[in-house]
């Protein structure tokens, strides 16, 4: 199965070609540049590089967040625009769970973390289960700092961009990812997607939106205006 793998959560960002489970092409996007400038000339070219066109295309796999509003947008979009043009279907892969699977060679509780701003983390913690496979043990919700280190545990594992904002006060006992091994790639979620596809799961392209896992600025913005006072 020729699998199309975006990961849009940063600026920038990645995209990976792979068959089932065996990755044929990977091409970080230009970190200078925001990923809706350089996102479909990255696709066209890794296509023309594996001498494939869209229509060879039979899954297409993207991050849907947490992450960056606008780089959650452009990947889905496009996802979901090339998957309607070329009828193939499309998964959509949690950034946190992608990050994670990096680090998943580690026989320990492992969080990941986003960088949520305002003080605050994306975090989710996962585990082995019993057939090796990653499981979700905590899901995506938003925490300060403090919160987060005073959940983690000795043999616990950290990983993730959000690693930076609290890495010098991590406590001993708590093991912390090489930071090479920290950001969210495509072809982690690639690796997801195909697995979810193979094991029966199907997502509606139109239902298909981005999952940012708290209100917008403008969202509250506007909330904050029209949230009648307190009595």
């Amino acid at each position: 199965m020729l699998v199309l793998a975006l990961e849009t959560s940063e600026l920038a960002g990645s995209v990976a070609l792979l068959n089932g489970d065996q990755v044929v092409q990977h091409v970080a996007l230009d970190p200078t540049r925001r990923s809706a400038k350089w996102l479909a000339p990255a696709i066209d070219q890794i296509l023309e590089n594996a001498g494939r066109t869209p229509r060879d295309l039979q899954l297409i796999a993207v991050t849907t967040g947490p992450g960056s509003f606008t780089g959650l947008r452009v990947g889905v979009t496009t996802a979901k625009t090339l998957a309607y043009a070329v009828g193939c279907p499309v998964i959509g892969v949690n950034t946190l769970e992608a990050i994670a699977l990096r680090a998943a060679g580690m026989d320990k509780t492992l969080w990941a973390v986003i960088d949520a701003q305002r003080q605050q983390l994306f975090a989710a913690s996962f585990q082995k289960d019993d057939a090796g496979k990653l499981a979700v043990t905590q899901p995506t919700y938003i925490v300060t700092g403090d919160e987060l280190l005073a959940t983690l545990a000795a043999g616990d594992m950290i990983t993730g961009p959000g690693v930076a904002t609290v890495q010098d006060r991590v406590t001993p006992g708590v093991a912390v990812a090489d930071p090479g091994i920290w950001p969210a790639r495509a072809i982690e979620v690639g690796l997801l997607g195909f697995a979810a596809f193979h094991a029966g799961r199907r997502d509606d392209l139109f239902l298909l939106v981005p999952q940012y896992f708290r209100p917008t600025a403008a969202e509250e913005q506007w909330s904050r205006k029209n949230t009648p006072p307190a009595a």
